[in-house]
């Protein structure tokens, strides 16, 4: 009886705490275009369709958007965070670093020139060079996802055009 007991109250305990899994955020706009066609603007755009409840607007017709997300500027960057004594590189930093902003067709800045920066360390073998620019790319491509997410979050807290 007291095994029941217990697994009744841990039960109820994890029901009341008030844990819900995160939900896709509602935005203030109905429509928005997506500028651009880097790999950040393709991850956010099906970020945004799986949100579903916010319809995408080609780039073409981005004026009968109720906003307009541009992204101005995507630079990767690789840096040698140590060396071995021969001069080797041992390790690197991986950076993506993307600018951007939300504004409405009139050009009203929703969110003004901002900037999202992921950063990745990785060890470095010139033996397994092809197999480590494999794992560079995947890398990257995690820090793509990172910060798509982390833009359809920032947009979900614009709450008025």
């Amino acid at each position: 009886m007291s095994r029941r007991g217990l697994l009744l109250g841990a039960t109820l305990a994890l029901a009341g705490c008030g844990f819900e899994l995160r939900k896709a955020p509602n935005f203030a706009f109905k429509t928005i275009a997506v500028m651009g066609n880097s790999l950040v603007a393709v991850r956010l755009r099906r970020n945004l369709q799986a949100a579903g409840n916010v319809v995408l607007v080609p780039e073409a017709d981005a004026k009968t958007a109720d906003v307009i997300f541009d992204i101005l500027s995507e630079p990767r960057e690789s840096l040698v965070l140590s060396t071995t004594s021969a001069g080797q590189v041992r390790e690197l930093t991986l950076r993506l670093t993307v600018r951007f902003r939300l504004r409405t067709p009139a050009g009203k800045e929703l969110i003004s020139v901002g900037e999202i920066r992921q950063q990745r360390d990785i060890t470095y073998n010139e033996t397994n060079a092809l197999a480590k620019e494999t794992e560079q790319n995947l890398l990257y491509r995690d820090m793509q996802n990172d910060i798509a997410q982390q833009i359809v979050r920032q947009l979900g807290a614009v709450k008025s055009l």
